[in-house]
């Protein structure tokens, strides 16, 4: 059985956020606006993606 995937797109810059979501959006991959990655779909990613969640947007993809 496939696992599922998320896509994880940064809209919103990090710069003046805090710096523990700034280091989040880093440890996602992501580096520019308009970024997009894809992650294995588990708590742990989807706990991060929660917490920066008005930076990313985040798509579940098979």
């Amino acid at each position: 059985m496939a696992k599922k995937k998320l896509i994880i797109t940064l809209v919103r810059s990090p710069l003046t956020r805090k710096p523990t979501h700034r280091r989040t959006v880093q440890a996602l991959g992501l580096k520019r606006i308009g970024q997009s990655v894809v992650h294995d779909d588990t708590d742990v990613i989807r706990g991060m993606a929660n917490r920066v969640n008005y930076l990313v947007n985040v798509e579940e993809s098979k």
